[in-house]
């Protein structure tokens, strides 16, 4: 059967997992959002006691992660995590883990198995590259790491969670550095994707370029 899939890669905070969610609604799609398998990853190893270096460890935990994902919850092991796996500090042990080629090949048959008709939109760093190399449509989200770090204060700050702006530039442009040197599944756009730079972008014309750009990969 061929599933129609639009994949949205971009380094962290680009807004690439609402636009997911808004193209997904759009369409009547299914959505992935891959980022929170390594964030749950990072999170049952943090309470697990995993050291996040310990490759081989970390890869057993991953295959056998315990995760559910429920109208828009996200569970590990029978615990409601949603807003868990969004802590900064799980975020890093994400991008650490992310950094792992065992994990990262533990996790590619589950997200694939993402792929279920009307269609997917799949959000993360290698949707495009790795995961669904044939995708109908890719989508490559940037934006300067200071506006993604002003909009990741932003949601900190809303959410009651202390934030320091210059500390969130200063990680962001680390996890860039490392999420795009890695050796296994760099982050870069794939050779047929839409670039798309959302620094001067609200969400509904981000939402839109997607919607168009997935209208011509269509003919």
């Amino acid at each position: 059967m061929n599933i129609p899939i639009i994949t949205i890669d971009g380094p962290s905070a680009s807004g690439k997992g609402t636009i997911a969610e808004k193209v997904a609604a759009r369409l009547g799609f299914h959505v992935l959002d891959s980022g929170a398998l390594y964030r749950l990853t990072a999170l049952h190893a943090l309470r697990q006691g995993v050291d996040l270096s310990d490759e081989a460890a970390l890869a057993a935990l991953a295959a056998e992660l315990p995760a559910e994902f429920r109208a828009g919850e996200v569970w590990l092991g029978g615990e409601q995590v949603t807003q868990a796996i969004r802590a900064e500090a799980v975020g890093e042990g994400a991008s650490r883990v992310a950094a792992l080629p065992a994990v990262r090949e533990a996790l590619l048959a589950r997200q694939r198995a993402y792929a279920q008709a009307p269609g997917l939109v799949a959000d993360g760093r290698d949707m495009g590259t790795v995961v669904f190399p044939a995708a109908q449509t890719k989508v490559f989200l940037t934006a300067s790491p200071e506006a993604r770090a002003a909009r990741r204060h932003k949601q900190l700050i809303e959410k009651g969670n202390p934030a320091n702006l210059a500390d969130l530039v200063r990680d962001m442009r680390a996890r860039d550095a490392r999420d795009a040197q890695r050796a296994v599944a760099p982050l870069k756009p794939a050779p047929d994707a839409l670039v798309l730079d959302s620094t001067a972008m609200n969400i509904d014309q981000v939402v839109e370029a997607v919607l168009e750009g997935h209208r011509a990969s269509r003919g």
